[in-house]
Protein backbone atom coordinates (compact mmCIF):
# COMPACT_ATOMS: atom_id res chain seq x y z
CA UNK A 1 0.00 0.00 0.00
CA UNK A 2 2.87 2.32 0.87
CA UNK A 3 4.56 1.57 -2.47
CA UNK A 4 1.32 2.30 -4.28
CA UNK A 5 1.01 5.66 -2.51
CA UNK A 6 4.58 6.55 -3.50
CA UNK A 7 3.90 5.59 -7.12
CA UNK A 8 0.74 7.70 -7.16
CA UNK A 9 2.65 10.67 -5.71
CA UNK A 10 5.40 10.31 -8.32
CA UNK A 11 2.78 10.07 -11.07
CA UNK A 12 0.98 13.20 -9.87
CA UNK A 13 4.29 15.08 -9.64
CA UNK A 14 5.22 14.00 -13.16
CA UNK A 15 1.85 15.13 -14.52
CA UNK A 16 2.20 18.49 -12.76
CA UNK A 17 5.70 18.98 -14.14
CA UNK A 18 4.46 18.12 -17.61
CA UNK A 19 1.77 20.79 -17.50
CA UNK A 20 4.20 23.39 -16.15
CA UNK A 21 6.66 22.58 -18.93
CA UNK A 22 3.90 22.64 -21.54
CA UNK A 23 2.64 26.01 -20.35
CA UNK A 24 6.09 27.55 -20.43
CA UNK A 25 7.30 25.78 -23.58
CA UNK A 26 8.53 27.90 -26.45
CA UNK A 27 7.28 26.46 -29.70
CA UNK A 28 9.58 26.67 -32.70
CA UNK A 29 8.47 26.34 -36.29
CA UNK A 30 10.29 26.91 -39.56
CA UNK A 31 8.30 28.63 -42.30
CA UNK A 32 9.70 27.95 -45.77
CA UNK A 33 8.33 30.97 -47.60
CA UNK A 34 8.76 31.98 -51.24
CA UNK A 35 8.38 35.47 -52.64
CA UNK A 36 7.30 34.89 -56.24
CA UNK A 37 7.62 38.58 -57.13
CA UNK A 38 11.35 38.40 -56.45
CA UNK A 39 11.80 34.69 -57.12
CA UNK A 40 13.37 34.34 -53.68
CA UNK A 41 13.10 31.77 -50.90
CA UNK A 42 12.82 33.20 -47.37
CA UNK A 43 13.03 30.90 -44.36
CA UNK A 44 11.63 32.21 -41.10
CA UNK A 45 12.12 30.59 -37.69
CA UNK A 46 9.13 31.27 -35.46
CA UNK A 47 9.42 31.22 -31.66
CA UNK A 48 6.39 31.73 -29.42
CA UNK A 49 5.18 30.65 -26.00
CA UNK A 50 2.45 28.04 -26.22
CA UNK A 51 0.29 29.79 -23.64
CA UNK A 52 0.73 33.05 -25.57
CA UNK A 53 -0.69 31.38 -28.65
CA UNK A 54 -3.65 30.15 -26.65
CA UNK A 55 -4.30 33.64 -25.30
CA UNK A 56 -4.07 35.05 -28.84
CA UNK A 57 -6.92 32.73 -29.78
CA UNK A 58 -8.89 34.32 -26.93
CA UNK A 59 -8.33 37.82 -28.28
CA UNK A 60 -5.08 39.02 -26.67
CA UNK A 61 -2.87 40.67 -29.28
CA UNK A 62 0.73 39.41 -29.38
CA UNK A 63 3.60 41.88 -29.71
CA UNK A 64 5.90 41.04 -32.63
CA UNK A 65 9.71 40.94 -32.80
CA UNK A 66 11.87 40.46 -35.90
CA UNK A 67 15.45 39.17 -35.60
CA UNK A 68 17.98 39.69 -38.42
CA UNK A 69 21.24 37.71 -38.45
CA UNK A 70 24.79 38.84 -39.08
CA UNK A 71 26.85 38.13 -42.18
CA UNK A 72 27.73 34.39 -42.50
CA UNK A 73 25.61 33.59 -39.39
CA UNK A 74 22.33 31.68 -39.73
CA UNK A 75 18.97 33.03 -38.62
CA UNK A 76 18.66 30.10 -36.20
CA UNK A 77 21.81 31.13 -34.31
CA UNK A 78 20.15 33.79 -32.15
CA UNK A 79 18.03 31.62 -29.90
CA UNK A 80 19.36 33.48 -26.84
CA UNK A 81 17.59 36.60 -28.18
CA UNK A 82 14.49 34.77 -29.37
CA UNK A 83 14.03 33.09 -25.98
CA UNK A 84 14.05 36.39 -24.05
CA UNK A 85 11.53 37.93 -26.43
CA UNK A 86 9.32 34.83 -26.52
CA UNK A 87 9.45 34.63 -22.71
CA UNK A 88 7.85 38.08 -22.62
CA UNK A 89 5.04 36.90 -24.85
CA UNK A 90 6.36 38.09 -28.20
CA UNK A 91 5.73 36.35 -31.49
CA UNK A 92 9.35 36.17 -32.70
CA UNK A 93 10.40 35.77 -36.33
CA UNK A 94 14.07 35.18 -37.18
CA UNK A 95 14.50 35.78 -40.91
CA UNK A 96 17.13 34.18 -43.14
CA UNK A 97 18.26 37.08 -45.33
CA UNK A 98 21.23 35.55 -47.15
CA UNK A 99 21.07 32.72 -49.68
CA UNK A 100 23.97 30.62 -51.04
CA UNK A 101 23.76 32.30 -54.45
CA UNK A 102 23.94 35.84 -53.12
CA UNK A 103 26.97 37.97 -53.83
CA UNK A 104 29.29 38.46 -50.84
CA UNK A 105 29.09 41.74 -48.95
CA UNK A 106 31.20 44.39 -50.60
CA UNK A 107 32.90 47.47 -49.23
CA UNK A 108 33.09 50.41 -51.63
CA UNK A 109 34.67 53.61 -50.43
CA UNK A 110 32.49 56.63 -51.04
CA UNK A 111 29.37 54.59 -51.78
CA UNK A 112 26.16 55.01 -49.79
CA UNK A 113 26.36 52.82 -46.67
CA UNK A 114 29.75 51.58 -47.96
CA UNK A 115 28.20 49.89 -51.00
CA UNK A 116 25.64 47.79 -49.13
CA UNK A 117 22.46 49.70 -49.90
CA UNK A 118 21.05 46.89 -52.03
CA UNK A 119 21.61 44.43 -49.18
CA UNK A 120 19.68 46.64 -46.76
CA UNK A 121 16.87 47.17 -49.26
CA UNK A 122 16.63 43.42 -49.82
CA UNK A 123 16.52 42.83 -46.06
CA UNK A 124 13.73 45.40 -45.72
CA UNK A 125 11.74 43.64 -48.44
CA UNK A 126 12.33 40.29 -46.72
CA UNK A 127 10.90 41.66 -43.46
CA UNK A 128 7.85 43.16 -45.17
CA UNK A 129 7.17 39.92 -47.04
CA UNK A 130 7.59 37.79 -43.91
CA UNK A 131 5.16 40.02 -42.03
CA UNK A 132 2.57 39.73 -44.81
CA UNK A 133 2.78 35.93 -44.64
CA UNK A 134 2.75 35.81 -40.83
CA UNK A 135 -0.50 37.80 -40.81
CA UNK A 136 -2.15 34.86 -42.58
CA UNK A 137 -0.93 32.41 -39.94
CA UNK A 138 -1.35 34.54 -36.81
CA UNK A 139 -3.64 37.50 -37.52
CA UNK A 140 -4.01 38.41 -33.84
CA UNK A 141 -0.60 40.05 -33.49
CA UNK A 142 0.59 43.66 -33.57
CA UNK A 143 2.50 44.06 -36.83
CA UNK A 144 2.21 47.85 -36.68
CA UNK A 145 4.53 48.33 -33.67
CA UNK A 146 7.52 46.07 -34.31
CA UNK A 147 10.54 45.37 -32.14
CA UNK A 148 13.52 44.88 -34.46
CA UNK A 149 16.71 43.15 -33.31
CA UNK A 150 19.82 42.40 -35.30
CA UNK A 151 23.50 41.58 -35.11
CA UNK A 152 26.14 43.28 -37.26
CA UNK A 153 24.72 43.41 -40.81
CA UNK A 154 21.36 42.35 -39.36
CA UNK A 155 21.52 45.34 -37.02
CA UNK A 156 22.12 47.58 -40.02
CA UNK A 157 19.10 46.04 -41.77
CA UNK A 158 17.04 46.71 -38.65
CA UNK A 159 18.18 50.34 -38.44
CA UNK A 160 17.61 50.86 -42.18
CA UNK A 161 14.08 49.46 -41.86
CA UNK A 162 13.42 51.85 -38.97
CA UNK A 163 14.60 54.75 -41.17
CA UNK A 164 12.36 53.79 -44.06
CA UNK A 165 9.30 52.68 -42.07
CA UNK A 166 9.32 54.59 -38.76
CA UNK A 167 5.53 54.22 -38.53
CA UNK A 168 5.96 50.45 -38.06
CA UNK A 169 8.80 50.39 -35.52
CA UNK A 170 8.52 50.69 -31.75
CA UNK A 171 11.99 49.52 -30.70
CA UNK A 172 15.34 48.68 -32.28
CA UNK A 173 17.96 46.49 -30.61
CA UNK A 174 21.32 46.20 -32.34
CA UNK A 175 24.34 44.08 -31.55
CA UNK A 176 27.27 46.04 -32.94
CA UNK A 177 25.83 47.33 -36.21
CA UNK A 178 28.59 49.17 -38.05
CA UNK A 179 27.27 50.91 -41.18
CA UNK A 180 23.81 52.47 -41.01
CA UNK A 181 23.50 55.68 -38.92
CA UNK A 182 21.19 55.54 -35.90
CA UNK A 183 17.67 56.89 -36.12
CA UNK A 184 17.68 59.94 -33.83
CA UNK A 185 14.11 61.18 -34.24
CA UNK A 186 13.11 59.56 -30.96
CA UNK A 187 10.20 57.78 -32.66
CA UNK A 188 11.66 54.39 -31.74
CA UNK A 189 13.48 53.46 -28.56
CA UNK A 190 16.93 52.07 -29.31
CA UNK A 191 19.27 49.80 -27.37
CA UNK A 192 22.69 49.04 -28.85
CA UNK A 193 25.49 46.84 -27.57
CA UNK A 194 28.92 47.92 -28.81
CA UNK A 195 31.94 45.64 -29.03
CA UNK A 196 35.55 46.35 -28.17
CA UNK A 197 37.02 44.69 -31.22
CA UNK A 198 40.22 45.75 -33.03
CA UNK A 199 38.99 44.28 -36.34
CA UNK A 200 35.35 45.39 -36.57
CA UNK A 201 35.17 49.18 -36.45
CA UNK A 202 32.04 51.33 -36.54
CA UNK A 203 31.91 53.68 -39.55
CA UNK A 204 32.10 57.43 -38.86
CA UNK A 205 28.70 59.04 -38.34
CA UNK A 206 26.90 55.86 -37.32
CA UNK A 207 26.77 56.48 -33.56
CA UNK A 208 25.16 59.66 -32.22
CA UNK A 209 27.06 61.77 -29.71
CA UNK A 210 26.10 61.25 -26.04
CA UNK A 211 23.92 64.37 -25.84
CA UNK A 212 21.96 63.48 -28.97
CA UNK A 213 21.60 59.89 -27.80
CA UNK A 214 20.13 61.05 -24.49
CA UNK A 215 17.64 63.36 -26.21
CA UNK A 216 16.56 60.61 -28.61
CA UNK A 217 16.20 57.96 -25.89
CA UNK A 218 19.04 55.83 -27.23
CA UNK A 219 20.81 53.49 -24.80
CA UNK A 220 24.35 52.62 -25.91
CA UNK A 221 26.03 49.85 -23.92
CA UNK A 222 29.83 49.71 -24.21
CA UNK A 223 31.17 46.20 -23.66
CA UNK A 224 34.41 44.25 -23.80
CA UNK A 225 32.78 41.71 -26.15
CA UNK A 226 34.21 40.65 -29.47
CA UNK A 227 32.03 41.41 -32.46
CA UNK A 228 31.64 37.76 -33.47
CA UNK A 229 30.68 36.67 -29.94
CA UNK A 230 27.19 38.22 -30.18
CA UNK A 231 25.37 35.13 -31.40
CA UNK A 232 24.71 31.63 -30.10
CA UNK A 233 28.34 30.89 -30.99
CA UNK A 234 29.58 33.26 -28.31
CA UNK A 235 30.42 32.58 -24.63
CA UNK A 236 27.56 32.09 -22.19
CA UNK A 237 28.74 35.11 -20.18
CA UNK A 238 28.25 37.38 -23.20
CA UNK A 239 24.83 35.99 -24.03
CA UNK A 240 23.71 36.19 -20.40
CA UNK A 241 24.63 39.87 -20.08
CA UNK A 242 22.85 40.71 -23.32
CA UNK A 243 19.79 38.76 -22.19
CA UNK A 244 19.66 40.50 -18.81
CA UNK A 245 20.04 43.99 -20.28
CA UNK A 246 17.53 43.29 -23.05
CA UNK A 247 14.97 42.00 -20.57
CA UNK A 248 15.27 45.21 -18.51
CA UNK A 249 14.99 47.29 -21.68
CA UNK A 250 11.79 45.50 -22.68
CA UNK A 251 10.36 45.86 -19.19
CA UNK A 252 10.64 49.67 -19.24
CA UNK A 253 7.46 50.19 -21.24
CA UNK A 254 6.14 46.72 -21.97
CA UNK A 255 2.38 47.16 -22.27
CA UNK A 256 1.68 43.59 -23.36
CA UNK A 257 -1.04 41.74 -21.48
CA UNK A 258 1.26 38.73 -21.47
CA UNK A 259 3.59 38.93 -18.49
CA UNK A 260 7.15 37.60 -18.54
CA UNK A 261 7.99 34.19 -17.17
CA UNK A 262 11.04 32.67 -15.52
CA UNK A 263 13.24 31.82 -18.51
CA UNK A 264 15.08 29.15 -16.51
CA UNK A 265 11.87 27.11 -16.61
CA UNK A 266 11.30 27.50 -20.31
CA UNK A 267 11.61 24.47 -22.55
CA UNK A 268 11.54 23.90 -26.27
CA UNK A 269 8.74 21.59 -27.31
CA UNK A 270 10.27 18.86 -29.55
CA UNK A 271 6.82 17.97 -30.92
CA UNK A 272 6.54 21.38 -32.51
CA UNK A 273 10.00 21.74 -34.04
CA UNK A 274 10.11 22.60 -37.72
CA UNK A 275 12.51 21.02 -40.22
Amino acid sequence: MKKLAILVSVFVLAIGSYFVASKLAIRHETLNLFDSTRNRAIDVDIAVRRDAEMKAMAGIVLPVAIISHGNTVKNTEYSFLANVLAARGYLVASIQHDLPGDKPLMTKAGSLYVGRLQVYERGMQNILFAISEMKKIQPNADYAHLTLAGHSNGGDISMFFAQQHPELVRRVVTLDNLRVPFVTSGAAKILSFRSKDPVFKTDPGVLPDPEMAKEAGIDIVATDFQHTDMSDRGPDSVKQRIQDTLDKFLAQDDSSQLGPVDTSRLTSDPRAMGP
